[in-house]
Formats: C-alpha cells, sequence, structure tokens
C-alpha cells in the first residue's frame, strides 16, 4: 500500500508540473503574439524589395508603426495578389496591407479599416507616345495586374470595348517591363505605384490627363475578426494623432497624404 501511495503521489507531481510548464508556454505564446502580413513585394513604394532583396516601402513602415502600438510584432508574407482574399480568409495571414484598394465587392469579402491613403487608377504610356487621352486607347494594347482594382477600373469604363487587347500581368513590374519593350501600348496602373517609377525612371514615362477612377486604400482584416479590426484602427488613429503617420508618409511621398 505504501509504494502505491508513494506512485500516486509521483504522478501527481508529474501532472503538477506539466500543467505548470504548459501554462507557460502558453502565456510566452500570447507574450510574442505576431501578424502576418500579406503583401504584393513588387508593388512600389507601398510594399517591395531593395536592392539588398529588403522588404521595404511606405505600408512596411506604417504596419510596423502600427504593430508597435499594439503591442505586437509583424511578419511580411509575400503572396500571390490574385488569392490574397483566399489567403486571409484561410487563416494563412492576419491582415491584406499593401496598397489594398477597398471596393464594394471586397467589403463583400473583408472587413477594412478606415481609408488612409487617397490613389487613382491611370493610365500610362512611353514618354514619346502620341496617346494623350482616353479615346486614344481604341485598338491598343493595354496591360495590367491580374485581379487588381486597375482591372476593375477598365472593365467598369466604356472604353474597354474599343480596346483591342487587355494583357494581364502578375504584377505591375511586368507591366511596365512589357511596354517599355513596346509589347504594350499602355499599362493601367495606380497613380502611386507610377508617381514612384516616374522618379526612378525620369523622362521613361508620361500618365495620360484623364484618370479612370478615384479610389483609397484601406487595410483588409478576415470577416469575423472584429477584434483585431478595433485594436488595429485604435493604433492607425493614434499614428495620425502623435504625426507618426505623417513623418512615414513625408519619408516617402515628400508630404503628408495620409487621411484623417
Amino acid at each position: 500500500m505504501k509504494r502505491l501511495a508513494a506512485l500516486f503521489l509521483l504522478i501527481g507531481a508529474l501532472f503538477t508540473v506539466l500543467t505548470a510548464c504548459s501554462g507557460s508556454s502558453t502565456d510566452s505564446k500570447s507574450d510574442d503574439k505576431t501578424l502576418v502580413i500579406g503583401i504584393d513585394d513588387k508593388f512600389a513604394p507601398m510594399g517591395f524589395r531593395d536592392e539588398k532583396n529588403n522588404i521595404v516601402g511606405f505600408d512596411i513602415d506604417y504596419a510596423k508603426a502600427a504593430a508597435k502600438k499594439m503591442g505586437m510584432k509583424v511578419e511580411f508574407q509575400p503572396i500571390d495578389w490574385k488569392t490574397k482574399e483566399s489567403e486571409l480568409s484561410s487563416g494563412r495571414i492576419d491582415l491584406i496591407w499593401n496598397g489594398y484598394t477597398i471596393t464594394d465587392d471586397r467589403k463583400k469579402k473583408v472587413l477594412f479599416t478606415k481609408p488612409y491613403l487617397k490613389n487613382a487608377q491611370v493610365v500610362v504610356t512611353l514618354s514619346n507616345s502620341k496617346l494623350s487621352k482616353l479615346s486614344d486607347l481604341e485598338g491598343k494594347v493595354v496591360g495590367l495586374q491580374s485581379l487588381s482594382s486597375a482591372s476593375d477600373a477598365l472593365y467598369a469604363n466604356p472604353i474597354k470595348s474599343k480596346i483591342k487587347t487587355v494583357t494581364e500581368f502578375g504584377d505591375n513590374v511586368m507591366a511596365l517591363n512589357d511596354l517599355k519593350s513596346g509589347r504594350l501600348d499602355a499599362v493601367v496602373i495606380d497613380e502611386v505605384v507610377i508617381d514612384y517609377y516616374m522618379t526612378k525612371e525620369k523622362g521613361a514615362f508620361k500618365v495620360l490627363d484623364e484618370s479612370l477612377a478615384p479610389e483609397e486604400y484601406g487595410v483588409g482584416v478576415k470577416k469575423g475578426n472584429d477584434a483585431l479590426l478595433k485594436k488595429l484602427q485604435n493604433a492607425l488613429d493614434k499614428m495620425n494623432e502623435d504625426g507618426t503617420a505623417a513623418d512615414i508618409s513625408t519619408k516617402w511621398f515628400g508630404e503628408d497624404k495620409v487621411l484623417k
């Protein structure tokens, strides 16, 4: 009996130790919570790779600052932009945050923060091109990023029916390269993106005076995760109040463009 009692005492002690270790591990994990953010890593200046292959950009700095306000860490996960909503709904990423345009269709799939940056879909061509207005796209070959707001804007415009061919690409860099090589006549692209490339390749491109559609960027959160949305929005609001957002905008755009 004494041996049996001793055995029960030993088992009880081991159970207590294992339970304590398990609780400690769970607490440690919750303290080390990381936000996984899905990005298109070729979307300059919002999120892209620099010459050292580091992921940089306005949205990258913006997300890091917000995560710090939230007491969380951040991990940037390059994804296929065509599957961004699927990545979010599956739980493989926590946020879509990389020049993500707010649209009525996307509101059916994700939760959005308040808009934080204005943008527009514009048409860019080579600087020596004779194209000057939207109607000049008739009979031309136009490129854009697949399943992007550029695609939505073009297909919603009457000029789409007069364009000879619309070629879709995995990212904007590929589309611009085909424009420079002469395989495209024009590219539909985010205004903030082409503004950045025009500063890098001076004299290479020009933008048509007529834009296709004004729009606004927001951060996408999984449907049902209202707690994360509220926590993130509170962090973004604080960044507006204390000047953090303005500083990041000035770094990348030369002025404060963040919506208040």
